[in-house]
């Protein structure tokens, strides 16, 4: 797969996820706009906690990488991408870093 292609299958599958979120997401939030019990809704049988803990364990090893190639790569504005993998959510945040990532290794070059 070429760069060109990368980049634009990296956008779309984040557009696409923040959309599908807003979607699902922010009508019953504006009916009931409780916080704690949206997050609390993803841990409601063992097999929707297992959903959800992976996506918590995937946003922290994604804010590792992150610190971890800022202090070693110099990768910049990867705290954007953590404040997406909270809201929408990892899919959209982790595609958001990997598009800054490729921006600034291709400058650098």
């Amino acid at each position: 797969m070429g760069t060109a292609a990368y980049r634009r299958f990296l956008v779309v599958l984040a557009v696409a996820f923040a959309v599908a979120f807003a979607l699902v997401c922010i009508p019953p939030f504006i009916q009931n706009p409780d916080i704690v019990g949206a997050f609390a809704g993803g841990f409601v049988n063992p097999y929707a906690s297992g959903y959800a803990m992976d996506i918590f364990f995937t946003w922290a090893v994604l804010a590792v990488w992150v610190m971890y190639e800022a202090k070693v790569k110099g990768i910049r504005y990867g705290w954007v991408a953590l404040l997406l993998g909270v809201v929408p959510g990892v899919a959209t945040g982790f595609a958001v870093y990997l598009l800054i990532r490729l921006n600034q290794e291709q400058a650098a070059a």
